[in-house]
């Protein structure tokens, strides 16, 4: 079936508010498909200016991170109703850097996804082996345990997009060739079968995500399960609309 090719650029720790009215200008001036769905997520300081500078209609906002909780005591965390109010419409949830430096649990994770889904946000969630997982062999298991724990609480994935970031890619310039993420992307709509239905899997989008680039980009144009990337370090570059563009 067909799936709207999407672009996610999730800056990272990184921007000022000249960088990123720069990186959004030139998502302005530029001619963007307008079958491609791009969601950029700027640090949180920049979120509202993000929403107030971008101008195209394919291009929506995302917060990095939410915590699973509407106000309080919890010093340093965002809310989903906060994204909202600053006029974002997507977050991630489950980065590898959260997973692996944070150590959030997967079934913490779990919870700030159906929180962000119920109070309105969509997700982009992250999930990925590790270089020693992937070298026992375990990728799939891996992927599986992650997914799991948000299906044993979350029933209806129309607003969950998937991201695929292998930890041994993410930063390092490695990648996984466009033939491996195809067969690990089936893998995980297999299973995402089993778990959550034939129907919803096929239409819930998977993204790759180690070290995607303007120059790799094109290689995985006709691979059946890559529906697009979530974009680093490129997502601050130029190159970014190279990968916007990369399926034309």
């Amino acid at each position: 079936m067909a799936r709207t090719f999407f672009v996610g650029g999730n800056f990272k720790m990184n921007g000022s508010v000249e960088s990123v009215k720069q990186i959004i200008d030139n998502l302005n001036k530029a001619d963007l498909p307008s079958n491609v769905e791009v969601v950029i997520a700027p640090p949180a300081p920049y979120l509202g200016l993000a929403v107030a500078t971008s101008k195209q209609k394919t291009v929506s906002v995302g917060a990095q991170n939410v915590f699973d909780k509407a106000s309080g005591a919890y010093t340093g965390e965002i809310s989903p109703d906060q994204v909202k109010d600053l006029g974002g419409k997507w977050t991630l949830t489950g980065h590898s850097e959260r997973r692996t430096i944070i150590k959030e649990s997967d079934e913490f994770i779990a919870s700030k996804t159906k929180f962000a889904l119920d109070q309105g946000l969509s997700v982009i969630l992250c999930i990925g082996e590790t270089l020693e997982e992937r070298k026992a062999d375990v990728t799939l298991d891996v992927c599986a345990r992650q997914l799991d724990a948000v299906s044993k609480i979350v029933s209806d994935w129309t607003n969950i997009v998937v991201a695929y970031e292998p930890v041994w890619a993410i930063g390092t310039g490695l990648a996984a060739t466009p033939d491996d993420a195809q067969e690990t992307h089936k893998g995980i709509r297999a299973h995402l079968a089993k778990s959550i239905g034939q129907d919803q899997a096929e239409k819930v989008r998977i993204l790759y995500g180690g070290s995607a680039n303007g120059k790799n980009a094109p290689d995985f144009k006709d691979k059946a399960d890559v529906d697009g990337f979530l974009v680093g370090g490129a997502s601050l570059k130029p190159e970014f609309i190279d990968i916007i563009k990369s399926r034309l």
